[in-house]
């Protein structure tokens, strides 16, 4: 039997973007096989050392090109945005399987199985991308999902509440407006692929709520005060709406916590 935090630490490593997926996907399918089980946990992979090819240059997301819907390359970086975002994805979900020790064999099958619905995200992507005239790393990105990923690392708890139910749910919001615009310039395909990134993400962002609630109950504290006392500390300036209430309300989120979040 093989030990899944070494072929995950493997997969996270992994530099080049076409290993990673193989690996990610290997592992992934190794797991549901029941041919690879957590053993020893071991040490974990520096944050700061995730895995990423050298392109695209990471920058501030101020700098970054404009993401227009009318012509064939404005489409192209956009798609390139959602392709960096899922990149970073397939890396966060690694990370939480190679990080935080101690956890319930399910957390580690969960995370696993969203790294590899992330990386089959990434290559649907990627593929339309190709379409387009483009391929990942013909522009710029920038950073501040991995940002987030590194000042949570210390705590699974604040992984699960900061990352899943806040920047991964931020991608259930933006995405209608998103596919709205792509319907509008004809780009059909896309809005489908999108279709399922939304309803994989729901899932997605319905297991850190799981894993948020968990630990707070091993810690017996209340899951919503803790919620906004996080917000309060790393996002003292709010959260910027609006609100996919639907797409919210499917990954578990309660009707006071949206309440909170659509008064501001």
């Amino acid at each position: 039997m093989s030990n899944l935090f070494e072929s995950v630490r493997d997969a996270f490593l992994a530099t080049d973007v076409d290993e990673k997926l193989l690996l990610t996907r290997r592992a992934a399918a190794a797991c549901r096989k029941g041919e690879l089980k957590p053993g020893e946990f071991g040490e974990p992979v520096a944050v700061e050392r995730p895995g990423r090819p050298d392109l695209p240059v990471l920058v501030r997301a101020r700098h970054l090109p404009k993401r227009g819907f009318g012509t064939q390359e404005g489409r192209a970086i956009m798609m390139h945005a959602i392709a960096h975002i899922e990149f970073n994805a397939i890396n966060l979900a690694l990370d939480a399987l190679q990080r935080f020790d101690g956890m319930p064999e399910q957390f580690y099958a969960d995370w696993m199985r969203i790294a590899d619905e992330e990386a089959y995200h990434f290559e649907l992507i990627r593929a339309h991308m190709r379409h387009l005239g483009a391929d990942y790393g013909d522009y710029d990105a920038h950073n501040g999902l991995w940002e987030m990923c590194e000042k949570t690392a210390h705590d699974v708890l604040i992984r699960m509440a900061l990352v899943p139910r806040v920047l991964e749910a931020r991608g259930l919001d933006v995405t209608p407006d998103i596919q709205k615009k792509l319907t509008q310039v004809g780009d059909h395909h896309a809005v489908s692929l999108l279709d399922i990134i939304l309803r994989d993400e729901i899932g997605h962002v319905e297991t850190g709520n799981r894993w948020f609630r968990y630990c707070c109950r091993e810690r017996g504290l209340k899951p919503e005060p803790i919620f906004f006392e996080l917000l309060g500390e790393y996002y003292p300036k709010g959260l910027m709406g609006p609100f996919n209430m639907e797409a919210r309300g499917k990954a578990g989120f309660s009707e006071y916590e949206l309440g909170i979040l659509t008064q501001g």
